[in-house]
């Protein structure tokens, strides 16, 4: 028996051909390549690099110009505080503020008993009766000071200027007088001049003016400078 021909079924599917598209890549600048759209974000905490806005640096700030002032004014403060406190730390060896700050100063009363107020500049300054016991005024200038009532027992005014001082009512007992230290125009009304080694030039001009007697110690100027 002859076998029947086989007559093919319609297909109900029917395959489609694929079609392969090129991707071609966008130019840069183009709204589907802008580089804002393929960032990634980071996880909380993590920094990826690629961040739409990343932080910007952190800088200090700049040095406030009140500042630098601030710390110098503390610095003056200090060194005033200093001057105020002691008035003898000034005056030692120039000091904090130099030799020229002695000029004219008033230090009446005041104690620099064994200071070294060596080669200082103490024209017209005000040692009224100020306790100067043992002070070293070598080499230092005391044109026009006023040292009247003062305690000069043994202080050194070797090589100092004593011209046009005052000098009235104080006691040198003691004190050095040598080298070229001067004493002309100075007023010595009442000084005492116990046991000062003088140049007899320096001791003759003085004798010349001497007068009065010292309050405290009780003699004579004359008599203690050995005048004839």
């Amino acid at each position: 028996m002859p076998m029947a021909a086989l007559t093919p079924l319609p297909s109900i599917f029917t395959p489609t051909p694929k079609r392969c598209r090129l991707s071609v890549a966008p130019r840069l600048g183009s709204k589907s390549q802008r580089p804002s759209d393929h960032y990634v974000r980071s996880p909380p905490g993590r920094s990826s690099g690629h961040e739409k806005n990343p932080p910007l640096p952190v800088h200090p700030p700049p040095p406030v110009l009140g500042e630098g002032l601030g710390k110098a004014s503390a610095v003056a403060l200090l060194a005033a505080s200093l001057f105020l406190a002691d008035p003898a730390v000034a005056f030692k060896g120039g000091g904090p503020y130099g030799a020229e700050v002695t000029r004219g100063q008033d230090l009446s009363g005041k104690d620099f008993s064994g200071k070294t107020l060596v080669n200082q500049d103490f024209k017209t300054a005000n040692f009224r009766g100020a306790s100067l016991i043992g002070a070293s005024f070598f080499d230092a200038d005391l044109t026009g000071a006023d040292l009247s009532d003062a305690d000069l027992r043994g202080a050194d005014f070797s090589l100092a200027n004593v011209t046009k001082a005052n000098l009235r009512n104080a006691n040198l007992e003691g004190a050095l007088a040598t080298g070229n230290t001067s004493f002309k125009g100075s007023v010595i009304d009442g000084a005492d001049f116990t046991d000062v080694p003088l140049r007899d030039d320096q001791r003759e001009y003085l004798c010349k003016v001497a007068d009065g007697v010292n309050p405290t110690t009780g003699n004579a100027t004359r008599d203690t400078l050995l005048c004839s």
